[in-house]
């Protein structure tokens, strides 16, 4: 599956319970967050767009600062192309509403991350792939560990993210991990889409998945119908079932 439209995001995607059901027979590595980034001055988490970060590695983030490891979560684009000809929800007001949402929820995972906003257009990082390539690598250290969207996530700005961070991580020295965000819904295991001799599963305790929770909460934007055009929420619940298992998951 090389094309991107054989990645497309449609439908309600593979179902939790056909990924609970593979996951029972094929048990992925599990790991933990200090072997993970061992040795690594900051962990820098690039997000395409205001909640990836959380999607992704909130529970991650949370183990990363109890041990007392530096967080840079980049803040990509705004997000705010989420709900086209919405006039409730126009590009400006969006863009700033999403920005809060995501600095909200970060302030609810209880850890201590810099936060730094690019304001690429959302919906076209693949035009500006290379000059955030120069940013990101601009900023990284070596030693560094980078998490960057799955390079098959599915979602075009998302995978553009992916390239660029693993051009910087590469040019840099730095660790590269991915997190399948949107993989997930298109991928099915019984295909062999799913690259599970990668994968490292992190167990996520209690505190941390309601932590994680609470944070999703915060994207208001994502979670709600828009009356304005009958569109559905962005992250449903059958997407969030993907979302909130206790562990999260990384490609090394």
């Amino acid at each position: 599956m090389d094309a991107l439209s054989s990645r497309a995001i449609v439908g309600e995607g593979t179902p939790e319970t056909a990924w609970q059901a593979w996951l029972v027979r094929h048990p992925l590595s599990t790991g933990d967050v200090a072997s993970l980034v061992q040795g690594s001055g900051t962990v820098q988490i690039v997000a395409p767009h205001p909640d990836d970060e959380i999607l992704s590695c909130a529970g991650i983030m949370r183990q990363l600062a109890r041990q007392g490891t530096k967080i840079q979560v980049w803040a990509v684009t705004d997000g705010e192309a989420s709900h086209p000809g919405s006039r409730r929800w126009q590009a400006a007001l969006l863009a700033g509403t999403r920005t809060r949402e995501s600095e909200r929820a970060l302030q609810l995972l209880s850890v201590r991350v810099r936060r730094r906003r690019l304001a690429i257009p959302d919906g076209a990082v693949a035009r500006h792939e290379q000059a955030l390539a120069a940013a990101l690598a601009a900023s990284f250290d070596a030693g560094d560990t980078v998490i960057a969207p799955w390079r098959l996530d599915g979602h075009p700005d998302h995978e553009a993210v992916a390239r660029a961070s693993l051009q910087a991580a590469a040019a840099r020295g730095c660790r590269f991990l991915e997190v399948p965000i949107w993989g997930w819904h298109w991928a099915d295991p019984r295909r062999g889409d799913f690259p599970a001799h990668r994968a490292l599963t992190i167990a996520l305790p209690p505190a941390d998945l309601a932590a994680k929770a609470r944070a999703i909460r915060a994207f208001r934007t994502q979670l709600e119908s828009d009356p304005d055009t009958g569109s559905p929420p962005i992250l449903p619940a059958f997407a969030l079932a993907r979302l909130q298992r206790p562990f999260e998951v990384v490609l090394q």
